[in-house]
């Protein structure tokens, strides 16, 4: 490669995206990036602008040097995945009550997801139905939490775990006068 061309990204990310069971779909949720874009990214057919490149480094957890160097995928293949702490990814409600940052991979989305959960007093993470059969077990680190589960409503202090549907309207809320928080693990059936 000589200093004027642009280094082939391309090949770097398919590798990378198939090493974590990706399709370019999945990797298109995850990134904001389409489809057909990654396709011809991972083709080399276009250079993509430093906005998308960005998109896919964070989408795949990978340095935008490695990228550029070619080492993203050796780094990664390592016994041990490391993912800075500025990079694992948060949600936060509308209001800004509830935060919930995304422990689990990529790969296991819609199968088997975690979560830390904090929620500020008064705050509700409240939910739809997820899919048939899909349940969720909240582990409370702090006492305040409230689970609701359809129409029941149970109490948690620190240390107790819920085990209960999330197939139907549920909710975890913080009664309490501090924030409040745990661990959420979503089990797709």
């Amino acid at each position: 490669m000589s200093e004027t061309t642009p280094p082939q990204i391309g090949p770097v990310i398919q590798m990378a995206r198939k090493a974590r069971h990706l399709t370019l779909e999945q990797l298109a949720k995850l990134s904001g990036v389409s489809r057909s874009m990654l396709s011809q990214i991972e083709r080399s057919e276009t250079n993509p602008t430093f906005a998308v490149v960005w998109s896919l480094t964070q989408a795949l957890n990978i340095e935008f040097s490695d990228l550029v160097s070619g080492d993203a995928v050796a780094r990664k293949s390592a016994l041990i995945d490391i993912v800075p702490a500025d990079h694992v990814p948060l949600i936060a409600s509308p209001d800004g009550a509830c935060r919930l940052k995304i422990l689990s991979p990529p790969a296991l989305a819609g199968k088997t997801e975690w979560y830390q959960v904090e929620i500020e007093p008064g705050g509700a993470l409240v939910s739809a139905p997820h899919a048939p059969r899909t349940r969720e077990h909240f582990t409370a680190l702090t006492d305040g939490i409230a689970i609701t589960s359809g129409e029941t409503t149970t109490a948690l202090t620190a240390g107790e775990v819920a085990r209960y549907a999330a197939d139907v309207p549920h909710a975890i809320s913080n009664t309490s006068d501090a924030v409040a928080g745990g661990w959420l693990v979503v089990l797709y059936n």
